[in-house]
């Protein structure tokens, strides 16, 4: 997989995250990898309730926003948690 086929599969449910790392252009969609998997751990926050459901629907948010950018094929942040690195 390409660089930008690899950052859309990563948006796609955890399956799609674990595909994209293992079989996808690794370095080239590193930074849409990362953000896809802080936008998963994130969201598990919105279990929570009352303020978990707040949580959730801006992590549902985060995701378009990662989605967006990586079809645009743009590194860009999303709001809030995008600066964590998990992958370095």
């Amino acid at each position: 997989m390409d660089k930008k086929l690899t950052g859309i599969v990563a948006y796609i449910t955890w399956v799609g995250l674990l595909i994209a790392f293992l079989a996808g252009d690794k370095e080239g969609a590193k930074f849409h990898i990362n953000q896809a998997l802080v936008i998963l751990l994130f969201s598990l926050l919105s279990i929570i309730p009352c303020i978990g459901w707040i949580w959730g629907i801006f992590m549902i948010v985060c995701w378009i926003l990662g989605l967006v950018a990586a079809i645009k094929e743009e590194e860009k942040e999303v709001p809030v948690i995008g600066k964590i690195r998990i992958l370095k």
